[in-house]
């Protein structure tokens, strides 16, 4: 597996890397918890060497899970975590409100018990409180830092002069955002911050929560697939959406290689220090994932994926409303 430094001066890790939300459920169902520990441990294998996990997926059963799977694997690999949203710790329920910055550092506690490790590798603010400064939650991030428990901090789907202020309190090593061929937002401003300061940028949803692979139908479980409250994935907004599958079915085609590789190779070739975490349940999808760290595009192709993605305007939100509000603060 190829490498990449994220940012300035992070982490080594492994040039693609591996979001373990869905493994605790998220897109339909609850997969087999003894057949995503091998998952993991196949990532390992195969030079995976970031893993992405959260506080709220469960809440709290995520990052059990990946502390059991990666057990075995302490020193080898960074996995990332994050906070935001208050929880309980004995129901695990979300208590409705966010994370006062003097409650950050009981979070962490309960992260890294979680997780068994002494210290957290990365630890992204998950979401931007607009109730308090972001200068104050730096500076909690800082002082966990300062006392071992946290080795880096990072922020996600945040504004880029909140990262900048941020910075200027904490340096901040990777912004975690959504980015794909089908959302491009982060192109707007936050892009060109990260590269100025020297900060890694981690796409999540990278392959469009799975739209971009070709494979996704037009019906989701609305108890247990989150991709069912999403406006772009309604039936009506899929059948106008299709315009980019076909695009970037038409460069696989092209290339020999897999709609979600070239979907990968793109944002790979945007800049050096971005990171693509994409997730899956599912043994051959993420080889076939892993894969698209060896598939090169030319210059011009690279240029006409870039122009004529551009060029389809894309049917729905990436999120409903009250969640989207909660973004670029």
């Amino acid at each position: 597996m190829k490498e990449r430094t994220l940012g300035a001066d992070g982490p080594v890790v492994s040039a693609i890397g591996l979001g373990c939300m869905t493994m605790t459920g998220g897109y339909g169902g609850r997969p087999d918890r003894g057949e995503m520990v091998k998952l993991l441990h196949a990532a390992v294998e195969r030079g995976v060497t970031f893993f992405d996990t959260a506080e709220t997926y469960g809440p709290h059963a995520n990052e059990e899970f990946v502390g059991e799977a990666l057990g075995p694997y302490l020193g080898r690999v960074v996995v990332a975590t994050k906070f935001a949203n208050a929880i309980d710790p004995v129901e695990r329920k979300p208590l409705g409100r966010m994370l006062r910055p003097d409650e950050v550092a009981g979070a962490v506690d309960g992260s890294l018990r979680r997780l068994g490790v002494e210290a957290i590798d990365l630890y992204y603010q998950h979401r931007v409180n607009p109730a308090y400064p972001i200068e104050e939650f730096a500076g909690a991030v800082r002082e966990l830092i300062e006392a071992g428990k946290v080795k880096r901090y990072g922020m996600s789907e945040a504004a880029a002069n909140t990262i900048r202020r941020a910075h200027a309190v904490q340096p901040v090593t990777a912004v975690q955002s959504e980015y794909s061929l089908w959302w491009r937002r982060p192109e707007e401003e936050v892009l060109a911050t990260c590269e100025e300061l020297g900060i890694g940028f981690v796409p999540y949803s990278p392959l469009g929560k799975g739209f971009l692979t070709g494979t996704v139908g037009s019906t989701f479980d609305k108890d247990n697939d989150l991709r069912a409250r999403i406006p772009r994935f309604g039936a009506e907004a899929l059948q106008h959406n299709v315009a980019m599958v076909e695009l970037v079915q038409s460069f696989a085609t092209a290339n020999g290689v897999t709609p979600a590789q070239i979907a990968l190779a793109w944002l790979l070739a945007r800049k050096p220090w971005i990171v693509p975490i994409p997730g899956t349940t599912k043994l051959h999808r993420l080889e076939e994932n892993l894969a698209a760290a060896d598939v090169t595009l030319s210059a011009d192709e690279l240029d006409r994926l870039t122009e004529a993605s551009s060029r389809i305007r894309i049917e729905g939100g990436r999120y409903p409303d009250e969640l989207e509000a909660q973004t670029y603060l």
